[in-house]
């Protein structure tokens, strides 16, 4: 095996010539330097192959009988057209092509240099493509990360017509409640927008683009003379050399149509191209139907926002103006009933204690309204101080006992051996435990009981807690409705029938204020035997700041 390069050869095409026969063999090579080539000679499959993995030639050009070489570079074989046996040991897979043996000087170079040209051309080809491919594959990358639909408009238009080296192009999207409308175009530098008159009007795009979407295919017109199918004219670009126009849609039906234009020659469209490019479009009409749905919502989300600060605004306004009069019928029903120089007979005195009550449950029908108009309670309202948990619970049962004994109900408040202390907002907790004592009056019958009760524990994690239960015998709740007693405005079935008075918001305002202080509310009951609320609130004061 030997090796020679021509001098003065300063990028030589590398062949390996294989031949047993050592006459023709130096034959072949003396040509193929002589064209240029640099060449190794082999005599055998061994020293075929050893060449082979050496150089990564150009071309390799081998006697029948070697013809199984094993190599990337493509492969010229010699044979005998007029031997059969030599006809027969030529193994086809991995030929490029054949030559008759003995092959003429200019024949042989000539053939060689066909298969290095095609085998370069095909690499090229290759190599332009992935590059194509990943240039489309970003501008679609670029497309998936917004959901501005004008900037994946211009990300598109300004992808294609750098990729495919463009004169212009144009996007545009036709009227549907999928998408929203859209025109976006983009020049080649130096170049003036084309205008509008250039463009077909809108009804031919749109009929031009429904009929390519039916077709899953492309148009690519040299201009507004050339004839479409059916001997139509085609709508092309006004002093175009050539246009593609691409269709977005979905379904059944276009969403939009792409123009691709070249202004100064005409343009052949590969089916790579042209398959990249309906991919993009396909894209494009997804981030587009993505990008309205998700601006569409944002919409809705604003308008709801609107809604919510104006409903709140409202009930504010609306509670000021009840507050005001409503301090002023209390103080003048406090006025009368204390007045010692005018007494008030017995039966006044009676009916003076009804309005009084329904004024305190007009009050704080007011203050529930008012928690709802802040979205709950603020954080920044909350006063934190240490509370002795038995001391409140006296307190809401003293206030309550009144009301408990006109509906004669008893309630019953457990003694607690050691008044546990928590960090709470004294008001907002006593706003709890009224709540829920007013609650099990509501809805406890004539000759019922209310046991309030409360007690210390340690969680498995050393958290400590105070648990205070407020147990009724009323009327109780259904077990399909008790998943719902804390919504805003929800009221079970049974108060609704028996007229028991109520907004539906206690519950809600409850449980907001125990989870503002860290801690959780349950409900447990039976229907027609009564109901219980467990609150448990952390004793840890650090726990309680960190809440």
């Amino acid at each position: 095996m030997a090796a020679e390069t021509p001098s003065g050869l300063r990028a030589p095409r590398t062949a390996v010539v294989g031949d047993p026969d050592g006459g023709r063999l130096a034959s072949y090579a003396r040509i193929l330097r002589d064209a240029g080539y640099s060449v190794l000679c082999a005599g055998d499959a061994a020293e075929l192959a050893a060449a082979v993995d050496a150089s990564h030639p150009s071309v390799i050009v081998v006697d029948a009988s070697l013809s199984g070489v094993d190599a990337a570079a493509p492969v010229l074989v010699v044979v005998d057209l007029d031997n059969p046996a030599e006809l027969a040991a030529v193994t086809p897979s991995g030929i490029h092509d054949c030559i008759a043996k003995p092959p003429p000087p200019r024949e042989l170079v000539h053939r060689t240099a066909v298969l290095v040209d095609q085998v370069a051309r095909r690499k090229a080809a290759r190599e332009e493509t992935e590059a194509l491919r990943e240039q489309l594959r970003l501008v679609s990358a670029a497309v998936r990360a917004t959901n501005d639909p004008q900037e994946i408009a211009r990300l598109v238009v300004a992808g294609f017509g750098r990729t495919f080296k463009a004169d212009h192009v144009l996007l545009s999207t036709f009227e549907d409640t999928r998408v929203p409308r859209i025109n976006a175009a983009w020049s080649r530098t130096g170049l003036d927008p084309l205008p509008g008159q250039a463009f077909p009007d809108d009804q031919y795009e749109r009929q031009t683009a429904d009929r390519l979407w039916a077709e899953a295919g492309t148009l690519s017109t040299g201009g507004t003379e050339e004839p479409a199918a059916g001997g139509a004219p085609a709508p092309g670009i006004a002093n175009a050399a050539s246009a593609l126009a691409v269709p977005m849609g979905e379904g059944s039906t276009s969403l939009g149509i792409i123009w691709i234009v070249m202004l100064d020659e005409q343009r052949t469209w590969s089916g790579t191209e042209l398959g990249l490019i309906q991919h993009v479009a396909g894209n494009t009409a997804h981030g587009l139907i993505q990008s309205h749905l998700i601006s569409s919502q944002q919409q809705v989300v604003k308008q709801l926002q609107q809604l919510d600060k104006a409903k709140t605004d409202f009930l504010a306004t609306v509670n000021h103006e009840l507050r005001t009069p409503l301090t002023s019928i209390m103080a003048y029903l406090d006025m009368i009933q204390e007045s010692t120089e005018q007494p008030v007979s017995p039966e006044m005195h009676q009916m003076l204690d009804i309005v009084v009550r329904n004024t305190e449950r007009l009050r704080i029908l007011i203050e529930d309204m008012l928690s709802v108009s802040r979205n709950g309670l603020d954080d920044s309202l909350m006063h934190l101080t240490p509370v002795r948990l038995g001391q409140t619970l006296d307190l809401v049962a003293a206030a309550l006992r009144p009301l408990a004994t006109l509906q004669n109900v008893t309630i019953a408040v457990e003694p607690v051996p050691e008044d546990p202390e928590i960090l709470a907002d004294e008001v907002q907790l006593q706003q709890v435990f009224t709540n829920l004592v007013s609650n099990a009056i509501k809805f406890t019958p004539s000759g019922g009981r209310i046991d309030v009760g409360s007690q210390s524990h340690a969680d498995a994690d050393g958290s400590r807690w105070a648990t205070v239960r407020v147990a009724d015998n009323g009327i109780g709740i259904s077990s399909d409705e008790i998943d719902h007693v804390f919504t805003r405005f929800y009221r079970a079935s049974n108060a609704m029938a028996g007229a028991i008075p109520g907004t539906g918001l206690g519950l809600a305002i409850t449980k907001d204020i125990v989870s503002r202080h860290g801690g959780r509310i349950d409900v447990s009951s039976t229907l027609g035997t009564g109901t219980t609320v467990t609150v448990s609130l952390p004793l840890d004061i650090h726990r309680s700041r960190e809440n």
